[in-house]
């Protein structure tokens, strides 16, 4: 097996012209790969056949890496590694069957979203008040997005058009150009009409009819654009939250965490979201579960003993 994993990463830098991280990489784990099978074969590495090689013995293998806590996109990245191998060895007739084939990939672990808790949130709200129009349009910002869990996009193509004060509710075009009515509440309101009574002073020379009739507008005098947004969340979730992650998408995920932590339905949180579909959403979901499980263990005095 050792001259067979040598004639691989051979093939793979002269024929598929790989990268030295990817030859390196696949070295690593095909070595670790053989180390095991010297050990359950009960052999020196160098006298391991590969034609014993079973898919049953990668299952295994697979089994030690679990047990070792490895993340799933490590031993993902592994599986690909001797799935890779062995179709090589196959094709090339040093064995008659493919050990690897229909060898089921482990699912990579989706990273949980990054929220912001509600105190934090409330005193970025407190840090962004002022009486200067500027002031005015990032508290409105900051508002809208926490308290509708529209998108960046969404918030940038807002027109004055789509507010509705008299239902408190904003008129939204997301993916797929898809129409939908969210809701928002008192303070998103009152700091809509803050800046919009003094969104005049913002117009400059280059203020066009597009930049008239958008709700929030940039230093230039044109619409808003998703850069100068994503640099006022970032500027203010980064002097109120320790948050790993300080995007407009923090406050997305942060409004549909709250929701469902305070008993929201699933399905209105996914008809705020403006998702396709329920699965999407479910991720909040995990986020709950995480943060329960957390107080749980903080909190119980039995938790840990």
């Amino acid at each position: 097996m050792k001259k067979a994993i040598d004639k691989y990463l051979r093939y793979l830098k002269i024929e598929r012209n790989a990268s030295e991280h990817t030859i390196i990489s696949y070295q690593n784990d095909l070595s670790q790969f053989l180390e095991f099978c010297s050990i359950y074969f009960d052999v020196p590495e160098e006298d391991v056949d590969i034609t014993e090689i079973e898919r049953l013995t990668i299952r295994l293998w697979l089994g030690h890496l679990s047990e070792r806590g490895l993340a799933k996109s490590t031993i993902a990245r592994k599986v690909a590694a001797v799935r890779s191998f062995c179709k090589y060895c196959f094709k090339r007739g040093i064995v008659e069957q493919n050990p690897a084939h229909l060898l089921i990939v482990p699912k990579k672990d989706k990273p949980l979203p990054k929220t912001a808790n509600a105190e934090d949130l409330n005193r970025m709200m407190d840090l962004a008040e002022g009486h200067t129009p500027k002031s005015a349009q990032n508290r409105a910002i900051l508002e809208l997005l926490y308290g509708t869990g529209i998108r960046l996009s969404e918030l940038v193509n807002l027109n004055e058009e789509d507010i509705n004060f008299k239902l408190n509710q904003i008129k939204v075009l997301g993916k797929g150009a898809k129409q939908r009515i969210v809701p928002f509440g008192n303070q998103a309101e009152k700091a809509l009409k803050s800046h919009l009574d003094t969104k005049p002073k913002l117009y400059g020379e280059r203020t066009d009819a597009d930049a008239r009739k958008a709700v929030f507008i940039a230093v230039s005098g044109q619409r808003l654009y998703p850069r100068a947004v994503q640099r006022i969340v970032k500027d203010y979730l980064q002097r109120a939250s320790e948050v790993t992650q300080k995007s407009p998408h923090v406050l997305r995920h942060s409004f549909a965490t709250h929701l469902l932590d305070q008993g929201a339905d699933i399905r209105v949180i996914k008809e705020l979201l403006g998702h396709a579909n329920l699965a999407a959403t479910q991720v909040y979901t995990h986020t709950s579960v995480e943060r329960l499980k957390n107080v749980y263990e903080i909190a119980h005095p039995r938790a840990k003993n």
